[in-house]
């Protein structure tokens, strides 16, 4: 797909503000890639990321969705807006089993005020990769003056 690219910074700009994901580090997932409109991410799956029967928490399923699809909307917006997610679903196919999980998200539809993203979320399970969400979203473009200063 052909998306309008604000800021040919992006990539810098995506790692750097990736980075100031307090939640995201403590989770411990990692950016592996950024294109315009599409950034892709991965965590190594841990005991506290998981819930009854060792699966992956649907909580961490749904965060990494969020972020893969929402910095793949930061990637097209000008250096002076900012993306915040307005409505997400996530439906769970299958359950997170193995020892990594990778999420890929990508913009649908860009647009000045919305982007529609999706994104999947994969597992590798006894060595067979297995789609255990996709996620669907609306990304919010802030544009300057648009948050009240605190």
């Amino acid at each position: 797909m052909d998306y309008k690219v604000f800021n040919e910074e992006f990539k810098a700009r995506v790692e750097r503000h990736f980075k100031l994901q307090g939640f995201m580090d403590m989770l411990g997932v990692e950016l592996t890639a950024i294109s315009p409109g599409r950034v892709e991410a991965s965590l190594l799956i841990s005991d506290p990321h998981r819930q009854q029967k060792g699966f992956v928490h649907g909580g961490i399923v749904a965060s990494i969705a969020d972020v893969v699809a929402g910095f793949a909307a930061y990637t097209l917006v000008p250096a002076d807006h900012n993306v915040v997610t307005g409505e997400i679903k996530v439906s769970y196919l299958n359950p997170g089993v193995g020892d990594r999980l990778w999420a890929k998200g990508w913009v649908l539809k860009q647009g000045r005020k919305l982007n529609f993203c999706e994104a999947e979320v994969w597992c590798n399970n006894a060595g067979k990769d297995v789609l255990i969400a996709k996620a669907t979203t609306s990304m919010i473009t802030l544009f300057p003056g648009d948050i009240a200063p605190r």
